[in-house]
């Protein structure tokens, strides 16, 4: 066994594993982490926060968090996904019956690597460079592992998926910040009473409010 075929035995036995760990409740919980429509009101919550900080340069911090967006999910999924066409688990004809699935969904057929987890990586990590404030990037990274996690118990990705797509959003995030802070380099200064506790707040009547619906539903 060559060492490509060692890490995808690992990668898939490691998959099996968590996706094997499942109820009603965190179905519910799962599908709404990784649903993008749900975490709206954060995002909102930080241009809040954005506009309330930087004012006239808001626009570039703005256009700097929708710049990282833009070139993970381009490089997860029109770059790595065409080149490497890995078949998400849902769709390997290997596992099918052993991978459990929420509502049927499968996704696309390729998955690596996960554009989910690079986004949320990259949004969190820019957000976090600039905020400067311990609690949001607590809280913030934690969301990202989340739904990051969610598409392995979604069974739509691998480990492996999840923790590539995590690398291209850092990667993405960082040249992000790099460009901001070299052409607008005014975005340093942070002052003392940014307002952070309410992306933060709405962030948890986020999660309180999918568990809430997630227990209803059962």
């Amino acid at each position: 066994m060559n060492l490509i075929q060692a890490l995808n035995t690992f990668d898939t036995n490691l998959f099996l594993f968590l996706n094997g760990f499942h109820n009603s409740l965190f179905d519910g919980i799962m599908s709404a982490f990784s649903a993008k429509l749900t975490w709206i009101p954060v995002y909102v919550a930080v241009l809040y926060v954005v506009i309330k900080t930087w004012r006239k340069d808001a626009i570039w911090v703005a256009l700097s968090f929708v710049a990282c967006i833009l070139i993970a999910d381009h490089v997860s999924s029109s770059f790595f996904k065409e080149v490497v066409q890995r078949p998400r688990p849902s769709h390997a004809d290997e596992l099918q019956g052993l991978v459990h699935l929420v509502n049927y969904h499968r996704g696309g057929k390729f998955g690596f690597v996960s554009s989910h987890a690079a986004n949320a990586v990259g949004f969190a990590l820019i957000s976090s460079l600039l905020f400067k404030r311990w609690f949001y990037t607590l809280s913030i990274f934690s969301w990202a592992i989340i739904t990051a996690y969610s598409r392995i118990y979604l069974g739509v990705h691998y480990p492996f998926d999840v923790l590539g797509g995590a690398v291209v959003g850092a990667l993405a995030a960082l040249f992000c910040f790099w460009i901001l802070q070299k052409y607008r380099p005014v975005v340093k200064q942070i002052p003392a009473g940014l307002p952070v506790n309410i992306p933060v707040l709405v962030f948890g009547l986020s999660v309180i409010g999918i568990i809430c619906y997630s227990a209803i539903s059962i």
